[in-house]
């Protein structure tokens, strides 16, 4: 049985969740998980092979053991430690950011100077910011786990799977937004803006499955004020609990997905769907439900449609529309696929 270590010390628990989740029925690989305090603290696990893990400890600890490939999370800090992980062992890197991994010395510089500038002079001075192309270049392999980020440079790492579970028929329609109800990265003011035009027969519910502060709290306060009769919002002012989020997303008859095309990494401009993944993709996957995209984002997975002019005759619609997903992302099948990519770059 072929060893791997998994390295989460930074940022993204929900990758390392579900790397946990499908590698848990390999049957050709045993993994040790190396996490940060804060990672393990959310993650599901029994303890059984996760160790408690900080830049500090990492390499003496990948020291004790032999393992055939190091597979690290995210590399956004701790560059000098990670090139020194790259350089001594078969590495493998999940990338997030496309452009901030391209990004030159120059462009990094001008980047330490327009936010939290504190904490970037620490990546700087501290953790090695301008080792981050070598690490990334000396890496054996850059993984994506979005297929439309697929090239030369970047192999696709399957993770996401559908899970098993009962299908609840709605008797009216419910139409579920996930994700944090924050302007930031999703375009709410024109979700809610659609919502409060909306004139139906049937009844129809929008959840909004994520924490909603500020202005956004405000708007959808007073959207559920003036709603027409037959419209329903839900929506949460404290952090939504695993066991809420699972309930309602599946519950879900769609997912309706605002994202904005343009985001943020490091003040440097990224793309979702050209240059960056949105977690709205891995759910959609994992409780098999069609997700309404904007038209400008770019995909051809058939279970992500562009948004049509009416939101609710198109949801409605959708909601009647029994999708296959379990002949290519059942758990089986995914495991399949990861353990031949494994194998292949363990060989």
């Amino acid at each position: 049985m072929k060893k791997i270590a998994y390295i989460e010390i930074d940022t993204h628990a929900e990758i390392a969740q579900a790397f946990m989740d499908i590698m848990g029925d390999s049957q050709d690989f045993s993994v040790d998980y190396y996490f940060s305090k804060r990672i393990k603290d959310q993650v599901n696990h029994n303890d059984e092979n996760v160790f408690l893990s900080d830049s500090s400890m990492i390499l003496d600890q990948l020291k004790e053991k032999e393992y055939d490939l190091v597979v690290i999370g995210t590399v956004h800090r701790y560059f000098n430690t990670f090139l020194a992980i790259t350089k001594k062992y078969n590495t493998g890197i999940i990338t997030h950011n496309l452009n901030f991994i391209k990004a030159s010395k120059p462009d990094l510089m001008k980047s330490i100077f327009k936010g939290d500038t504190i904490f970037r002079l620490k990546l700087w001075l501290k953790e090695g910011l301008f080792y981050k192309s070598r690490a990334y270049k000396t890496s054996s392999s850059l993984f994506v786990l979005d297929e439309s980020l697929i090239s030369e440079r970047y192999q696709f790492l399957p993770l996401f799977y559908t899970r098993d579970f009962d299908k609840i028929k709605n008797e009216d329609l419910v139409v579920v937004i996930p994700g944090g109800v924050s302007q930031k990265r999703r375009d709410y003011a024109y979700i809610f803006e659609t919502i409060q035009k909306l004139n139906t027969d049937k009844p129809c519910q929008f959840v909004f499955l994520g924490k909603a502060s500020g202005h956004e709290l405000k708007q959808l306060e007073n959207l559920s004020e003036r709603l027409s009769k037959n419209i329903e919002v839900t929506y949460f002012s404290e952090r939504v609990s695993s066991e809420e989020f699972e309930k309602w997303m599946q519950k879900a008859d769609v997912l309706w997905c605002p994202i904005q095309q343009d985001t943020e990494f490091f003040s440097m401009k990224e793309i979702y769907g050209l240059t960056k993944m949105t977690g709205n993709l891995g759910d959609a996957i994992k409780y098999g439900k069609l997700a309404v995209f904007p038209k400008n984002y770019l995909s051809n997975l058939e279970f992500i449609l562009p948004e049509e002019e009416s939101i609710l005759e198109q949801c409605g619609k959708l909601s009647m529309v029994n999708f296959d997903f379990q002949t290519k992302y059942s758990k089986k099948q995914v495991l399949k696929n990861l353990e031949s990519i494994l194998n292949n770059l363990t060989q």
